[in-house]
């Protein structure tokens, strides 16, 4: 194993392209586009809603889906707003999820507009919470 270790870290990482660059003496310079998209990169903080578990529109309850959301904001102010209104959260996304049905809801491809609209709700019923991205880490349909 050291030797395996010695052997990336000699030889692997220094001829990777721009790495250790700086720690190198050389000098990188950033364009301000590489500056622009860090700030607008991933958000800094993720909030986090999991398991929820939701009746799908005209399923009559025989089929769920069991769903966790993350929230990207880019502030710790932002974060702040969203852990005290955890219930305002929850209701928008049961509300807007459980008016779709089953075969919009397994649809790939809507997911990105899905997870827009949540969005949209929380923003608006919270518009202190910034919030920038949707993930959903957990979508599974039964």
């Amino acid at each position: 194993m050291v030797l395996v270790y010695f052997i990336t870290a000699t030889f692997l990482i220094k001829s990777a392209p721009g790495a250790n660059a700086e720690a190198d003496g050389e000098h990188v310079e950033k364009s301000e586009d590489d500056e622009h998209e860090e700030s607008e990169g991933a958000p800094q903080h993720i909030f986090s809603v999991d398991d929820l578990i939701i009746n799908p529109a005209g399923t009559n309850g025989q089929r769920l889906l069991l769903l966790s959301v993350g929230f990207g904001v880019s502030t710790e102010e932002s974060k702040k707003v969203l852990e005290e209104n955890e219930i305002v959260i929850k209701d928008k996304i049961l509300s807007a999820m459980s008016k779709k049905s089953l075969s919009l809801l397994s649809k790939v491809e809507m997911k990105d507009s899905l997870k827009v609209e949540i969005a949209d709700k929380i923003n608006l019923a919270l518009p202190d919470a910034k919030i920038k991205n949707v993930y959903f880490s957990k979508y599974v349909l039964n």
